[in-house]
C-alpha cells in the first residue's frame, strides 16, 4: 500500500517537471490532419514513468530475478522514444531497439527455443502496439492500468500495484483534458513494461505451452493494442502501403466516429480491453 501511494504521488508531482522540460526544449506535439487535438501540446510525460520505474527496480533489485535486464530494456525503449519525440527516427531503428530490449528480458527466462522466440516477438510488438493506440486522451494509460492490475492474477502484484499507481498519477495530467502527452517515449515504455513483466511472471506456465496455446495467451493478454496493430498492419499491406504508414483507421478513430465523444470512445475500448484480459486470465489459470 505504501509503494502504491508513493508511486501515485510520484507520477502526479513529477509530471509537471516533464511538462516544463518539454516547453523549454520544444518537445511538442503539433496538430495535423491525422490527430484529433487542436493545439500544440507538450509531450514527454513518460519521463516520470521511467524514473519511477527505475527507483522501484532499485528497491526490489535483490528480490526480483531479472529486474536488472528489464530496467535496462526499459531505459533503451524510453530513450529511443524520447529521441523520436524530439526528432523523428526511422521505424526500423525503433523496431531494432524494441527487439534488443525484448531480448534482454527474454534472455534469463527458462523457455524453450520456439517459445522464447515467440515471446521476444510479442514483447517487441506489444511495445510498439501501445504507441499506436496513443491517439486519444487517457486511452494508452488506462489500458496500461487495467493490464498491470491483471498482472496481480498472474503473480506479479509488486509491479502491478506500482505500475497502476504511477500511471494513475500521470493520468491526472492527461485525461480528460490533456496538459501533456506521453509521447513515443512514454507509450512504448508502458507497452514494454507490461509485456516484459507478464512474460517474466508467466514464464513457468509459458514454458510448457504448445504453439497454439501460446499464441492464444499472448493475443488475449495483448488485448486492444495488439489487436489494433494486427488489423492496422493487415489493412495497410492489403492496400499496398507500408505497415508503418500512419493513417486514421485505428480502433480509437472508429470509436470516435461512432460515439462522437472521446470519453465514451475510451470507455468502450477500455471495456473491450478488460474483456480480453479477463479471457486471458481465465485461459492462463486453466492452463496453469
Amino acid at each position: 500500500m505504501l509503494t502504491g501511494l508513493f508511486s501515485f504521488f510520484w507520477g502526479g508531482f513529477v509530471t509537471p517537471l516533464s511538462i516544463r522540460l518539454a516547453y523549454n526544449y520544444q518537445i511538442m506535439d503539433f496538430p495535423d490532419q491525422r490527430k484529433i487535438h487542436k493545439e500544440r501540446t507538450p509531450r514527454g510525460a513518460g519521463l516520470g514513468l521511467w524514473a519511477g520505474y527505475l527507483l522501484w527496480a532499485l528497491y526490489f533489485v535483490s528480490d526480483i530475478p531479472g529486474i536488472r535486464y528489464s530496467a535496462l530494456g526499459a531505459t533503451l525503449v524510453f530513450f529511443c522514444g524520447y529521441m523520436d519525440d524530439m526528432k523523428s527516427l526511422s521505424p526500423f531503428i525503433r523496431l531494432a531497439v524494441h527487439l534488443m530490449a525484448a531480448a534482454l528480458t527474454v534472455f534469463p527466462l527458462p523457455l524453450p527455443v520456439l517459445n522464447r522466440a515467440l515471446c521476444l516477438v510479442w514483447i517487441a510488438g506489444t511495445t510498439s502496439a501501445y504507441n499506436l493506440i496513443d491517439g486519444v486522451n487517457g486511452l494508452c494509460i488506462s489500458v496500461f492500468i487495467s493490464s498491470t492490475l491483471a498482472l496481480c492474477a498472474v503473480g506479479d502484484a509488486a509491479f502491478g500495484v506500482m505500475g497502476a499507481a504511477v500511471a494513475l498519477g500521470v493520468l491526472c495530467w492527461n485525461f480528460p483534458m490533456a496538459q501533456t502527452f506521453l509521447g513515443d517515449g512514454g507509450s512504448t515504455l508502458l507497452g514494454f513494461l507490461f509485456a516484459s513483466h507478464f512474460a517474466a511472471a508467466a514464464s513457468p506456465v509459458l514454458a510448457g505451452l504448445g504453439l497454439h496455446e501460446l499464441v492464444l495467451v499472448f493475443l488475449l493478454a495483448g488485448g486492444i493494442p495488439v489487436l489494433d496493430t494486427l488489423v492496422a498492419f493487415c489493412r495497410r499491406i492489403l492496400r499496398g502501403r507500408s505497415p508503418f504508414y500512419p493513417d486514421r483507421g485505428h480502433l480509437h478513430h472508429r470509436f470516435l466516429e461512432w460515439t462522437r465523444s472521446p470519453f465514451w470512445a475510451v470507455a468502450c475500448l477500455l471495456a473491450l480491453h478488460a474483456f480480453f484480459l479477463a479471457g486471458g486470465v481465465a485461459v492462463y489459470t486453466k492452463l496453469r
